[in-house]
């Protein structure tokens, strides 16, 4: 299936919400063109009024980013759905392996079955009689409300994705050079979710201490609103570097920063315990690279921190547009601060353009209902479409040709009386030209023979040969030589009497040739090469082999330096035909 032309994702965080639209890349991947997030209270007080908050912001959101009626991909927040690795005996069934997992669903997950969403996914067959999979599941009733969250601003849900597993394709998709185990530390507002990816294995894990764990720990520190140590947190929070360095001069930022060393302390301390969980337990390889991700790393020296806790581990922020086009449009430099913060959004956009590693998809029922009925609905309109053309087809075909047979007469009969009126007055103009033509054709002709004989006169003198020959005269034939051109033919039909022919007039060429005494020592062949160059003329018609005896020159002889010759030519074009 081609991808499409614009795909949306969408996050639903604890604290942040995030859009952007991204488009296919020609050459691959996907462009991100645009995005935006907006902050909700993260307190964990507030709990039992997040939906509504959700669902204020959502809108506001989706109307400012212009994407009402787009489908879109969601992903939604890990510490709203239960996610766990199961192995299970290796069986090559379809089938069997479908009941198995059914099976572990059932005895795992912490609900009753049939009130959750869930999906898995395998993620190891094993080769040793066994194989892991990744259950995921939330309860049915809070996904209908997130999805009429998401639903009421005008989008149209596509994908229901989980933020870590989003997470984890962007990271699979642009750190896929990477050898040996990389560790994704997402630290969000409720929680931090690790993922330990290296060939042919993941293991994710969340641990309940984030980004509103420190806001709560710097309020009570601080004795103040919940609100007001969030604000102080982002305004002047940063994590203390300890040791030799020096403590900042304001003792209220310096305390703020001890409380927030001592929080990534702790998850320093479950993140060390994860790691031995994974090695020993899921037989993964020690992290080869650390990657920093989510809203709590911008905190000031986050990445010192862990470099610090993590010696000879290349420590480093996540970046999920490291394979991913940026639009020129954007800000580069807004564009490189968010980065780490926008990796669940370009895991969702890679499940708009091909397959994925990870493809759980939670789908609220209403949505699936919704895609089946999109699904069947061009062949039940086509289906509906076929019997009633059917029924009628006939009908409607002779109504509709009697119909349009007496519109398009109609219509042609006043075209033709309003064409009546330009029909007479054209007839009237090529009358007028015509006429205006036959009047003006003695005047053209006359401009046309105004240099007509200047033309001939140079015809004629660029066929004479270079040498030995010149003329000396141009001109029309005597009386005599008139006399001489008209005969008598006989009558048409065999009868008594004679009728005179029409004459055709020439024009007499006059001229002197050179004879031997003046060196041309061919001088009979001179005259001879001058008539065969008037055979090429586009203007005279030269004397030919039946007019011979028209040609008129002087013998040479020894003793005389130039000869006359004279001969007629016949213009193609003569003014002096007689009639």
């Amino acid at each position: 299936m081609a991808a499409p032309a614009r795909i949306f994702a969408l996050n639903l965080g604890t604290q942040t919400l995030s859009i952007a639209e991204f488009q296919p890349n020609p050459a691959g991947g996907v462009i991100l063109t645009r995005y935006k997030k907006v902050e909700i209270l993260g307190d964990p007080a507030a709990d039992v009024t997040r939906l509504a908050q959700t669902k204020l912001q959502l809108q506001q959101l989706v109307a400012e980013f212009g994407a009402k009626g787009q489908k879109v991909n969601v992903a939604i927040a890990s510490h709203v759905i239960f996610t766990r690795p199961v192995t299970l005996p290796s069986v090559g069934d379809a089938v069997q392996v479908e009941k198995i997992v059914g099976f572990e669903a059932a005895q795992n997950v912490p609900y009753p079955i049939d009130q959750v969403v869930w999906d898995w996914q395998l993620l190891d067959a094993g080769g040793g009689g066994h194989m892991e999979v990744i259950l995921a599941a939330i309860k049915a009733d809070l996904l209908d409300d997130l999805n009429d969250a998401v639903q009421s601003t005008g989008l149209i849900t596509n994908t229901v994705d989980i933020a870590p597993m989003a997470l984890y394709n962007a990271a699979r998709y642009n750190y896929a050079d990477t050898d040996g185990c990389v560790l994704v530390v997402d630290i969000g507002s409720r929680t931090t979710n690790l993922l330990f990816s290296e060939p042919g294995k993941i293991f994710p894990r969340r641990l309940n201490l984030g980004g509103s764990t420190i806001t709560s720990a710097i309020a009570k520190d601080a004795g103040i609103a919940f609100a007001e140590a969030d604000a102080r947190k982002a305004e002047d929070g940063f994590v203390s570097l300890g040791g030799s360095y020096a403590e900042p001069s304001d003792v209220e930022i310096a305390r703020i920063s001890k409380v927030i060393r001592n929080q990534m302390t702790k998850l320093h301390q479950e993140i060390a315990r994860s790691i031995t969980f994974y090695r020993s337990e899921h037989s993964g390889s020690a992290p080869a690279r650390v990657l920093l991700a989510g809203g709590t790393a911008s905190l000031p020296y986050m990445r010192e921190f862990f470099q610090e806790k993590f010696p000879g581990i290349e420590v480093e922020y996540f970046n999920p547009l490291r394979n991913v086009a940026v639009a020129q449009s954007l800000d580069i430099d807004e564009v490189g601060r968010d980065a780490h913060t926008l990796g669940e959004l370009v895991g969702l956009a890679l499940r708009g353009v091909g397959s994925c590693p990870m493809e759980l998809n939670l789908r609220p029922a209403s949505v699936v209902r919704a895609a089946k009925v999109a699904a069947q609905r061009p062949f039940l309109i086509a289906a509906g479409v076929l019997a009633l053309a059917t029924l009628g087809g006939w009908w409607q075909y002779l109504d509709r040709a009697a119909s349009e047979t007496t519109e398009a007469a109609a219509e042609l009969d006043r075209k033709i009386k309003g064409l009546a009126v330009f029909d007479t007055g054209i007839t009237n103009a090529r009358e007028k030209i015509k006429s205006t033509m036959k009047a003006a054709e003695p005047l053209l002709n006359a401009v046309s023979d105004r240099d007509y004989w200047l033309r001939v006169i140079a015809d004629i003198n660029s066929k004479l040969p270079p040498d030995y020959i010149w003329i000396t005269s141009f001109r029309p034939p005597t009386k005599e030589e008139l006399a001489k051109l008209e005969t008598e033919e006989p009558t048409p039909g065999g009868k008594s009497g004679n009728k005179k022919k029409k004459v055709v007039i020439p024009v007499y060429v006059e001229g002197l040739y050179l004879g031997e005494e003046a060196g041309n020592k061919d001088a009979s062949l001179v005259v001879d090469e001058f008539l065969k160059n008037l055979a090429k003329s586009a203007l005279v018609e030269p004397p030919g082999d039946d007019r011979s005896n028209e040609i008129s020159r002087d013998q040479p002889s020894p003793a005389t330096w130039a000869y006359r010759f004279s001969f007629p030519i016949y213009l193609k074009h003569n003014p002096f035909d007689a009639k």
